[in-house]
């Protein structure tokens, strides 16, 4: 694929395995962050190749060009409204896992975002290899659920 001289090699090799990720049904969604010019030759591939797309302003000089599955686009072009680092901790964590991330560290992350946003956290979990434990604290945290 020409390209012009401006685009990094290293950002075309990156969305070229992004894009096998995705046909194979690896993760639902990629970001790429990168210039005006590179977003040109990545949305014409895209285009050309049928995947759905959303370019999303990083900064000034920088793009997000956010593809894959079109609910997974669409869902993140509704969320993504300014710079990613305001994000609030559930569309910072919806990101996470529409770009394939990690789900307990994601969980981690979305802990302590909510926690520092003034969330309410859970201080201790029950030792869920006894039963019986497990249960009593079901019933205490839910005691209008008990029967």
């Amino acid at each position: 694929m020409d390209q012009p001289s401006d685009v990094n090699a290293g950002v075309i090799r990156v969305f070229n395995h992004h894009l096998y990720e995705l046909s194979r049904g690896i993760r639902p969604l990629s970001m790429l962050t990168m210039t005006k010019a590179a977003s040109g030759v990545v949305v014409a591939r895209l285009v050309r190749e049928g995947v759905a797309y959303y370019v999303h302003e990083a900064c000034p000089t920088k793009l997000n060009v956010v593809f894959g599955r079109p609910a997974a686009v669409e869902a993140a072009r509704r969320f993504l409204t300014g710079p990613l680092c305001d994000l609030s901790p559930e569309h910072d964590f919806m990101l996470g896992i529409l770009l394939g991330y990690d789900r307990e560290q994601q969980c981690v992350r979305y802990l302590e975002r909510s926690a520092a946003a003034g969330a309410p956290q859970v201080l201790s979990a029950p030792d869920f290899d006894d039963t019986t434990a497990w249960l009593d604290a079901a019933v205490e945290a839910n005691p209008e659920r008990a029967h």
